[in-house]
């Protein structure tokens, strides 16, 4: 049975929440820039991120050594694929989305989809809460995606949802 979550509010976790946000709209920032203004292609930008990810985790890596703790050695080709997807689906998607559509779809695709693995792991979803925060999301999404002036493009749609399942 699942414990109820503690509400946490330490100075240290906003600090490091409200970093990891901005880490997030940056990355869209980043990408929507570069691809609007034809400073890259999609799949440079998708290779380029890959790489100074792969660099910057050998430099945490690297920083961990003399710990007592073992460093993790080993991966999965299921999760190998799930940042290839991502990262190819997120680089495409910004060549007709804008910003602030795009990270929309995108995090609440990963919301559904940490929600679904949640479930998956026998978590209950029955809380009131969690349920109207889910179709409201749901109904955010359909009125974002439904046809008319606002409506973005049906195809990066589509590869900014896939990204967030990625």
């Amino acid at each position: 049975m699942a414990r109820p979550l503690e509400p946490i509010l330490s100075t240290r976790l906003v600090g490091l929440t409200t970093i990891a946000m901005i880490a997030f709209a940056a990355n869209s920032l980043l990408c929507r820039v570069a691809l609007m203004r034809g400073l890259i292609d999609p799949l440079s930008f998708a290779s380029l991120r890959i790489t100074s990810g792969a660099v910057v985790l050998l430099l945490i890596v690297g920083m961990r050594k003399g710990r007592a703790e073992p460093i993790p050695v080993g991966g999965s080709w299921r999760a190998a694929a799930s940042l290839a997807i991502y990262v190819a689906c997120f680089s495409y998607a910004y060549l007709r989305l804008d910003t602030g559509t795009g990270a929309l779809i995108l995090f609440g695709a990963v919301q559904a989809t940490m929600l679904y693995a949640a479930w998956r792991a026998g978590e209950p979803l029955g809380a009131p809460r969690i349920l109207a925060g889910l179709i409201l999301a749901i109904c955010g999404f359909a009125y974002l995606v439904s046809p008319g002036l606002s409506a973005p493009p049906p195809l990066s749609a589509a590869l900014m949802l896939l990204a967030g399942w990625g």
